[in-house]
């Protein structure tokens, strides 16, 4: 039997198809655009995802050959916080606000200084990214849109329904995103009425169901398109990040999933509530009932390099990172700060921006390459030391997404942090953390556990290089430093550019 799993990624949608052992038959992917109006702005066309939806079901079973009636299960992932303001039909109003979009920060401090009690399990501090503050946004800038919209859910909502016809939403987003918090009684009724969002609640779906739970089958008409049987049951999805951490095993704690693709993710399952960290969270139930989840995150890595890349650059990643493995540690007095969609985590700043510095005229594109490498390890290390200053074991990190494709970075990585990192066989992860949420609805796993542990292989372990530690120490303070020199430099050129 077969299981497929669907990932809406920021650039693209990847969909995989998968048996029982976790063994992959194909991948097919289709990229799709993002739109920036203004600086922190982004947006994309649920149309896009779709239609790559649809194309990338048909191939995979295409190219895999596999019998469609073999097929058993499917869910899907998808980017977070992507808001899509939909009328009474499912169609969209406007494009969605990208999960990296920032504009309503004004929001999202208006959120923050109320001092709800549900901010306490958000990390006390509401981000621009989530649900909350964008809808604020829309409600106050394009109040005919918001007040025409049905429904304002995300993207994992959106794709649920077009596959089955049912509203839900996924328990997952819902706590990571929406300030729902299951051990207060769910919903932030309270934090919505401070706010005068309280119409917010009726254009929220009202079932809500945890990922790998049954949501409805294939629609026919679906299933017709897509080539499927109708009775294919559809398991609930939730955010690419927590289905990607299915799909490397992560679903007990002392291990950290770092998930490396336009963003970085950083996943820490913890038995008790650990409060104070600086990341998101503590988030309870988001992944596996009765645990917690701490998420750190980068907003922008993968995607800084293929900014670099792009504009400034006609070399390939394979030139440039063979070229920037023969430059030194600390790319030779380089000093990068990721920040060019702001700051996520440990500290919440969506007004901060990127910064190099340090450039002499010695300085080459693979320079810049390998500092963009390393500004992020050094995003990844801070959001660690965030976490571990308050009790929380990491002793291995489990990676994946496109940055795995990089030695030169996973070493980097490697070596900045001090931690192994281990990779899984399959790339792919939110594709295979789908399809076993897909298995699980489908019954042939009782739970993520167990078919994580069934369908996750490791491949590789990357060591770090210990020689390399007191030359990143060094340059890891310079990266802490810039920040706390440059704060409000920032601030006042993001004000003054918006």
């Amino acid at each position: 039997m077969y299981f497929i799993g669907i990932d809406c990624g920021t650039q693209s949608l990847r969909t995989g198809i998968f048996d029982e052992t976790g063994k992959p038959l194909a991948f097919a992917t289709k990229d799709y655009p993002i739109y920036y109006p203004s600086s922190g702005w982004a947006e994309q066309d649920p149309n896009d995802w779709w239609s790559a939806l649809k194309f990338t079901v048909k191939k995979v079973l295409q190219d895999s050959g596999v019998d469609s009636k073999l097929v058993k299960g499917i869910s899907l992932d998808a980017t977070a916080c992507t808001v899509v303001p939909l009328d009474e039909n499912g169609n969209p109003l406007r494009k969605a606000l990208l999960w990296m979009d920032v504009r309503a920060f004004k929001e999202a401090q208006e959120v923050t200084v109320t001092k709800d009690e549900v901010l306490r399990y958000a990390g006390d501090d509401e981000s621009a990214e989530w649900m909350i503050p964008k809808a604020m946004w829309l409600k106050r800038n394009e109040p005919e849109i918001y007040n025409r919209a049905r429904y304002i859910v995300e993207s994992t909502d959106y794709l649920m329904y077009r596959l089955t016809g049912r509203w839900t939403i996924s328990l997952c987003n819902a706590t990571c995103k929406w300030n729902y918090v299951s051990v207060l009684g769910g919903f932030p009724r309270n934090l919505l009425k401070k706010l005068d969002m309280e119409e917010l609640l009726e254009k929220w779906p009202k079932d809500i169901l945890s990922i790998g739970e049954v949501s409805d089958y294939l629609l026919p008409s679906v299933a017709e398109e897509l080539g499927l049987p109708p009775n294919i049951p559809v398991a609930e999805g939730g955010i690419d990040a927590y289905l990607a951490m299915v799909g490397i095993n992560i679903t007990s704690p002392n291990k950290m999933g770092m998930i490396m693709g336009s963003s970085t993710c950083h996943m820490v399952i913890t038995d008790n509530a650990v409060f104070g960290t600086g990341v998101w969270g503590p988030y309870p139930d988001a992944l596996i009932k009765g645990k917690w989840v701490l998420e750190g995150g980068q907003t922008s890595t993968g995607s800084v390099v293929k900014w670099f890349t792009d504009q400034f650059t006609s070399a390939s990643y394979e030139e440039l990172d063979s070229k920037a493995s023969e430059i030194p540690p600390g790319s030779e007095g380089l000093v990068l700060l990721e920040y060019w969609q702001g700051y996520r985590s440990p500290v919440r700043d969506p007004l901060a921006r990127g910064i190099i510095w340090g450039l002499s005229l010695k300085h080459t594109p693979y320079h810049i390459h390998r500092a963009i490498y390393e500004g992020t390890a050094y995003g990844t290390r801070n959001i660690i030391e965030a976490i571990t200053s308050k009790g929380v074991n990491i002793g291995e990190i489990y990676a994946c997404g496109g940055g795995t494709r990089s030695k030169l970075w996973l070493q980097i990585n490697a070596d900045v942090c001090g931690v192994p990192i281990y990779i899984p066989e399959v790339e792919e992860a939110g594709c295979l953390g789908s399809a076993i949420a897909g298995a699980v609805g489908a019954g042939y796993f009782k739970d993520l556990k167990e078919g994580a542990s069934q369908m996750v292989k490791i491949k590789s372990i990357v060591e770090p290089n210990l020689r390399n530690k007191p030359i990143y120490d060094f340059y890891f303070d310079k990266y802490k430093r810039t920040y706390a020199q440059l704060k409000e430099l920032m601030h006042e050129m993001t004000r003054f550019s918006l």
